[in-house]
């Protein structure tokens, strides 16, 4: 069905570039002659004739009559002028221009413009921009796989398909997820819960990396992936493209398509992707676990295979006062379970999931993420408010054998656990400067939670949450180069946990020797409400070419739902789990800086951290078993935290670029019951080396250059049981990137050629998911993937 109607799509895409051929077209891109880089908002001005390049430097002319010759003066800020005259032969004319910058003016923009660059060297937080096109040359299977190439940024990866951000050592529901201004609310409690996001299509991502609970919330007490808005559509103007990606070791098949169109005011974004894959590959031929040996056929790691359809569209509204975006987009995936990580009843099972490397086995999982978003900015003389709209619903089943468990009789279906969560977000924020040297934000945030469980085995009950905060900040220019940051949060909080009671009868041997059948409540009706104050405090001085950045924060995450009530077996993870109704919020407190020196040709930067948690949360293994299952129980521990991210990038000749980064954390428990041990999943000391080689144009390979990755991770040795040591390991990623002039008087297609691991190399992740039962990371895969623009 989906690809029926993904072939719809494709045919009226076509039809629309057709249709516009009927009246005789100028298309053109305008391009920096010296970078290659498309350039935004040039002017293109004729008799009667006008448009404006959009963000990829394209820009549309309709109306022009056939045999007719027109002239254009084409102008751009910092750029040489030029005039250029063109002749209409064909419906569609396509005019390459290539600007020359200006030196002058260049250095004006450098002392009194303020760039982008600029504004995030004066604010006082360690944060990453990253660009589009840093996401389409690593792409990975994941966002977040794609994203561990940055320093401080790794991942709790569950197959192939699958993954969840850790940041600086801490993940779950400690990294905030943003997506057009609302926290992405899902399943992200469960370490085998991924992120229900399109990567497709995403043009801009801010990471922050420490507490930015003051501006997002309960949930960033460790850091941010904020997903930004798109930038809007130039004027008049139409344009999409086509992506399309294989890989060998999963054998993934992958194609999306996305289209951006906008006349005066009114504009509008669309995509669809789809995606199917098989079982992945790893450079081993059996699996040990729980002292069971299990064959892999042909390094298949079976029932890993999944498929994925997402869709997303968009309509916006613009004029000199108000901008409005609403987002309508869906997220399906189906995705199998690596068959023995659900326990060794596999041993027993009668399905043969050797059949086929493409089929999904049980266990599997369904979700499906729904999500509406608004984002309305409305200027006024002396303010501007910003208001954002969020509904959000995540369904999520997930199916196992039905098997006998102790007391349980054999389940009546395949359905272990269904999840359904319902979100209303809104934030609202006014920014205003009452003089030339405050810049001043006063917000609101506002969340609702609405969850509710089914299947026939429990872990968490259903439960309301409400959370709402307010907050401001002022950002304090002391000189054109010393910026002050000082910001005040409170939040309060209420979570509404529902009553359950088993749906069989257990035995229960009473002290007069009798025995009782009893359906045993594994929650109460409890209701629990939570406050708390959020403050930082920061400063950045720009001298010449260094930024030098320090902060002091306090920040707090409300415990949730599964830490409060759990009480289950989670067969995942192969383990009986229990929350802890008398749970502290966590308070944190981190001291972050960063320096920063960059030129033309170097630069170098370190981002060192002190983080001290006062009642860290985490699951801690018990001497107590279950049904032959080991209990872990929620319990607080004050914890330890220090670490950082070491990067250097530097232009060896014209050529070639070097780029290498370290990144390390240490965390150690100073109470509790694990006192002095470290945390869970705790990365270990990482680096990367990269090397950036331009190559001359080959054949019709346009710009194409050369890039080598090599990875080198030291061995984990500090651990938490049940937790296995992790020895070290040296991986080799290359990629081959180029443009191609497949069709004349288009833009050229982007070509990406990747091969990961080089050498098959067998190691293992140690915040992997599948880690706990001894499973490496993926073998040797080579991708390719092309970005057909239209």
């Amino acid at each position: 069905m989906f690809k029926n109607l993904l072939s719809i799509w494709l045919y009226f895409s076509l039809c629309a570039i057709a249709f516009g051929q009927d009246s005789y077209q100028i298309k053109g891109s305008v391009i920096n002659a010296s970078t290659l880089h498309p350039i935004e908002g040039v002017n293109i001005i004729g008799k009667n004739l006008y448009a404006i390049s959009s963000n990829t430097g394209n820009f549309v002319i309709d109306n022009v009559i056939k045999g007719s010759s027109y002239t254009f003066t084409i102008s751009h800020l910092g750029f040489d002028s030029q005039t250029v005259t063109i002749k209409v032969k064909s419906p569609i004319e396509f005019m390459p221009i290539y600007l020359i910058e200006t030196a002058t003016v260049l250095e004006e923009i450098k002392v009194i413009g303020k760039s982008k660059r600029r504004k995030i060297k004066e604010l006082p937080i360690v944060a990453q921009s990253v660009s589009k096109e840093f996401l389409n040359n690593n792409r990975e299977n994941s966002l977040m796989q794609t994203l561990s190439k940055i320093p401080g940024v790794s991942t709790i990866n569950i197959g192939s398909g699958q993954s969840k951000p850790v940041i600086r050592g801490l993940g779950f529901n400690r990294v905030a997820v943003v997506q057009n201004g609302i926290k992405h609310e899902a399943q992200q409690w469960g370490n085998d819960h991924g992120l229900e996001i399109d990567q497709q299509g995403i043009e801009q991502i801010q990471i922050i990396k420490g507490p930015a609970s003051l501006l997002y919330g309960s949930d960033a007490i460790a850091g941010v992936v904020d997903i930004q808005p798109n930038k809007i559509p130039s004027p008049n103007s139409f344009s999409g493209e086509v992506n399309i990606l294989g890989e060998s070791n999963n054998d993934l098949l992958g194609i999306s398509t996305g289209i951006v169109s906008r006349k005066a005011k009114w504009f509008y974004r669309s995509r669809l992707t789809y995606r199917d894959y098989g079982d992945y590959k790893v450079p081993t031929d059996k699996i040990n676990y729980e002292n069971y040996v299990f064959s892999l056929h042909n390094n298949n790691l079976r029932n890993t295979a999944g498929k994925e359809a997402d869709a997303s569209f968009s309509v916006g509204f613009i004029s000199d006062k108000i901008t409005s975006e609403t987002v309508f987009s869906n997220v399906n995936a189906k995705n199998g379970f690596f068959a023995n990580a659900h326990g060794l009843e596999v041993r027993t099972s009668s399905i043969d999931y050797d059949t086929s490397n493409r089929d999904i086995d049980l266990p599997f999982h369904k979700v499906n993420h729904f999500k509406i978003t608004n984002n309305t900015s409305i200027k006024t003389e002396n303010h501007k408010l910003y208001f954002d709209f969020g509904y959000q619903n995540n369904h999520r089943e997930e199916h196992s054998e039905a098997v006998p468990h102790g007391y349980m009789p054999k389940p009546p279906s395949t359905k272990e656990r269904l999840f359904k969560k319902n979100t209303y977000s809104f934030n609202m924020r006014d920014a205003f400067k009452p003089n030339n040297h405050n810049n001043m934000v006063v917000g609101l945030n506002i969340e609702y939670q609405d969850n509710s469980i089914g299947g026939w085995g429990f872990l968490i009950p259903e439960y309301n949450r409400f959370t709402a905060g307010v907050f401001g900040y002022d950002q304090y220019k002391i000189n054109h180069n010393l910026h002050l940051l000082a910001g005040l949060r409170y939040d309060y909080g209420m979570i509404d946990t529902k009553a359950y009671k088993d749906w069989f009868p257990s035995t229960i041997n009473n002290n007069d020797n009798s025995t009782s059948y009893v359906y045993l409540q594994r929650s109460k009706d409890k209701v629990l409400n939570f406050g708390n104050l959020s403050a930082s405090l920061g400063l950045s001085y720009i001298y010449k070419n260094t930024t030098y950045k320090v902060n002091v924060g306090r920040s707090f995450r409300m415990p949730l739902a599964n830490e409060l009530a759990s009480d289950g077996v989670n067969y995942h993870m192969y383990r009986y789990e229990r929350g802890n109704l008398d749970l502290d919020p966590e308070i944190s407190y981190q001291l972050d800086v960063d320096i920063d020196h960059s030129t033309k040709s170097f630069s170098i930067g370190v981002s060192p951290f002190i983080n001290i948690f006062q009642n860290y949360i985490y699951l801690n293994p018990t001497a107590n078993y279950y049904e032959t299952l080991q209990i872990y129980e929620y319990t607080q521990a004050k914890v330890f935290r220090i670490g950082g991210e070491f990067r250097a990038n530097t232009n060896i000749s014209k050529n070639l670029q070097l780029d290498a980064s370290v990144e390390y954390v240490y965390s150690k428990q100073t109470s509790g019951p694990k006192e002095g041990f470290t945390l869970p999943f705790s990365p270990p000391l990482s680096g990367v080396i990269s090397a950036n080689y331009k190559l001359k144009n080959i054949l019709f390979f346009k710009k194409p250059k050369l890039v080598a990755d090599y990875r080198i991770t030291a061995s984990q040795n500090e651990i938490v049981p049940p937790e296995e040591i992790t020895d070290g390991y040296q991986v080799l990623n290359m990629s081959y990137l180029a443009q191609m002039d497949v069709f004349k008087k288009h833009l050229p297609v982007e070509m990406r050629l990747k091969l990961n691991n080089v050498f098959d190399t067998k190691y293992y992740n140690h915040t992997s998911f599948y880690r706990l039962i001894d499973v490496p990371e993926a073998g040797r895969n080579l991708s390719l993937s092309l970005t057909i623009p239209f």
